[in-house]
């Protein structure tokens, strides 16, 4: 039996624009390392995945801590899901829960900023 997965350009344009957005955290964050590109781009999807599955149910849990902080509290909930990428892919390091914020916060940013400019079809 023969399986076909097919990817919408929209999920390639995503993980191509996160891969970048990994690309030049990585540069530019002194705890945040990664092998290679090929650790690069999959820590890319599986980052992709995990805030598609795992950071739902967290932000969920979290929603009173986050209602409190005013939104703030979403930054930690990055960092972590940030830190739970660095354990499941090999080669890609984050050194630690601080830096994890940090380089969670300058994702966000840097994501946004290259959506901006790259605009989609």
């Amino acid at each position: 039996m023969l399986v076909t997965i097919t990817i919408s350009p929209e999920l390639l344009y995503r993980w191509v624009m996160n891969a970048m957005a990994l690309l030049i955290v990585t540069a530019f964050i002194g705890g945040v390392k990664t092998a290679g590109l090929i650790s690069l781009l999959l820590a890319a999807i599986v980052l992709g995945l995990v805030n598609a599955w795992v950071r739902p149910i967290i932000l969920l849990l979290t929603l009173p801590l986050n209602i409190a902080t005013l939104g703030v509290f979403t930054f930690v909930v990055n960092g972590l899901m940030l830190l739970l990428t660095s354990g499941l892919v090999p080669g890609f390091e984050v050194a630690g829960f601080w830096t994890a914020i940090w380089s969670a916060f300058w994702l966000t940013v840097v994501s946004a900023f290259l959506s901006l400019v790259v605009k989609q079809r």
